[in-house]
This record gives structure tokens, C-alpha cells and sequence, in this order.
């Protein structure tokens, strides 16, 4: 089968999944909704399944979905930035960073829209220290930026502990909850998934010349890219993309760790196709990981952020080892 062939038939299977995994959250829950009155809920017919979805579930079911998106799309375009499959989104301080705004606004007892504002300001103080610091006198590289967001990150866990251990009993759960992920304050997925849009159609027309850059920042300037313009774009794109995501769903691990790596050995590494098929699989996984969440002990609630990672770290290990033996 032709490369691109196959390529297209990997988009529409993970196309497929997706919408798959959109009707699995909409019909699972304490009330179970047959995919046929799924459908019909969809279509509008007014029912208690309409409720049901279009009140409780669709939003958070879309927010899963753009968050999981984001944190791929980020992944992906980190991982060309630093020239290394197995890099993460969080590496750089941006997760450390909302968490210390979210915490912070939850310590000084605030609510509603307060806590997501909080954390992507953290975000983008964290984005803004990080590339400062890593630009410096205009020497920036990959082994320099990496340096410094583990630095920075580093320092936002040490804010963060600070915070919790101030923090009185009755507010630590919902910050433990918040660092460990959780969609269930997610009642408008709109802002994210218009970033993971704009993102996304941001990333697209780079696309050859990130597949220049994956080669090399000395091939790509020989063949005639603009590597620190273009560093600068991915940086950013990468860095806003992930602080919506934390905004919205918290602190969630390995979606942009493993999904980028796993699309890259089934569609190649053609950015044209890997950054749609990384939003695609990044998305429906985060969706089907909190379906689960929320279905799993149900009517307890998991911070879906405990499933990523239980499903993150052995794929994780698998492709180190397998990277190891290469």
C-alpha cells in the first residue's frame, strides 16, 4: 500500500475513534443511554436523554477531547523543537506554572472563573520566565531551554508544596484533585477547543520546515529556514497550547509524552500528517481515559490524570526499551 495510502486510512481510523469515543462518553454514566438515544439527543429530539447529554455531558466530553488535542499537538511540536521523540510539554515549566496559580487562587479562597485564571496566568508567567531566561543574550538553543524549564519547573514544586502545606485541611482535596487532573469543572470546552484550532492551523504551514528542522538546525539553515523564527513560533504555539490545556483540565501527564511517539511509528514523520493525527489520537484517548474516570468506581470520581499516567508509564518504558535496543 502507498505511504500515503496508508497515511489517509490512519486519519480516517483515528477520525473514527474519535467520534467512537465521543458517543462512548455521552452514553456512559449512572444513567446509561443507548447510543441510538444518543443520537437521537444529538439530533435534537427533547428528551431526558437531551439533558443529559447536551447539559452534563457534551462539555465535558469536548473539553476531554481539546485538552487531549492540545497536549498532543504540544508534544509533538516539542519534540521537533528538542530533537528528541520521547520530549514532553511539561518539561519546560508550564504545568508547574498553572499549578501554582490554580493553588494560589483556591488558597486566597476564590472561585468560579477565578481558578482557571489564575492557573493561565501562572502559565504564561512560567512560559515567559522560561523563554527570558533560556534566550538570555541571544544564544538560545535546545540544551538551554530544556536546562531551563527543569530548573523552572522545579521551582514551581517547590511553590506548590509551599502552598499546600499553608493551605488549611478543608481546601487541600480539590487542590490535590486539581493537580491530578479533573474535567468536572469543564462546563465550557469553547475557549478550548478555539485554541486548538487556531493551534493547529498555526502548526500546519510550518510543516516542511519542521520536517527540516527534525533533521537538523545546521540542514534546515542550509536549506534556507528561518531556525530561530521558527523555533520561537513553536515555542510559543507549544507553550499556549499547553497552558489552555492545564487551564482547563489540570495537571494531566503522558497524553503529550506517548501519543505523538505512537502516531510517529504508525504515519511516519511527516509534521502534514502527524500533527492532525496526533490532535486526533490525543484527543480520543483523554476522552476514553476520563469516560473511565468518571464510569470506573463510579459513583466516585477519579482525577483522570491517575489514568493517563497508569496507562502513560508502561507504554513509556516499552518505547525507552525499545529506543534502548535501536
Amino acid at each position: 500500500m502507498p505511504s500515503r495510502r496508508r497515511a489517509l486510512l490512519v486519519l480516517l481510523s483515528l477520525a473514527s475513534l474519535a467520534a467512537a469515543s465521543m458517543v462512548a462518553a455521552l452514553a456512559a454514566g449512572s444513567l446509561a443511554l443507548p447510543p441510538g438515544d444518543v443520537l437521537a439527543a444529538l439530533a435534537g429530539s427533547d428528551n431526558v436523554a437531551h439533558a443529559v447529554v447536551f447539559d452534563l455531558r457534551l462539555p465535558r466530553a469536548l473539553a476531554a477531547f481539546a485538552c487531549g488535542g492540545l497536549l498532543a499537538l504540544a508534544g509533538a511540536l516539542m519534540q521537533v523543537l528538542l530533537r528528541n521523540p520521547l520530549a514532553d510539554p511539561y518539561v519546560l515549566g508550564i504545568s508547574g506554572g498553572a499549578g501554582v496559580g490554580a493553588l494560589a487562587a483556591m488558597l486566597l479562597g476564590l472561585a468560579g472563573l477565578a481558578v482557571p485564571g489564575f492557573a493561565f496566568v501562572g502559565a504564561l508567567a512560567a512560559m515567559l520566565l522560561v523563554f527570558g531566561l533560556a534566550h538570555g543574550d541571544g544564544s538560545w538553543t535546545q540544551t538551554r531551554l530544556l536546562l531551563t524549564g527543569v530548573v523552572v519547573a522545579a521551582g514551581c514544586g517547590a511553590l506548590v508544596a509551599l502552598i499546600l502545606t499553608l493551605a488549611p485541611d478543608q481546601k487541600i482535596h480539590g487542590m490535590l484533585f486539581w493537580l491530578m487532573g479533573d474535567l468536572s469543572q469543564a462546563v465550557n470546552p469553547l475557549p478550548a477547543l478555539g485554541v486548538l484550532v487556531v493551534a493547529l492551523l498555526a502548526a500546519i504551514p510550518f510543516a516542511r520546515e519542521l520536517n527540516l528542522l527534525a533533521r537538523g538546525a545546521d540542514h534546515a539553515l542550509a536549506l534556507g529556514v528561518a531556525v530561530p523564527t521558527l523555533r520561537r513560533i513553536i515555542y510559543v504555539v507549544a507553550s499556549l497550547a499547553t497552558a489552555v490545556a492545564v487551564t482547563t483540565a489540570g495537571s494531566v501527564g503522558f497524553i503529550g509524552l506517548i501519543v505523538p511517539h505512537l502516531v510517529r511509528l504508525a504515519v511516519g514523520n511527516d509534521q502534514r500528517l502527524l500533527l492532525p493525527a496526533s490532535v486526533l489520537a490525543g484527543g480520543s484517548l483523554l476522552v476514553l481515559a476520563d469516560t473511565a474516570a468518571r464510569t470506573v468506581v463510579a459513583p466516585i470520581q477519579l482525577p483522570v490524570g491517575i489514568l493517563t499516567a497508569l496507562i502513560g508509564v508502561p507504554v513509556f518504558l516499552t518505547l525507552l526499551g525499545r529506543s534502548a535496543r535501536t
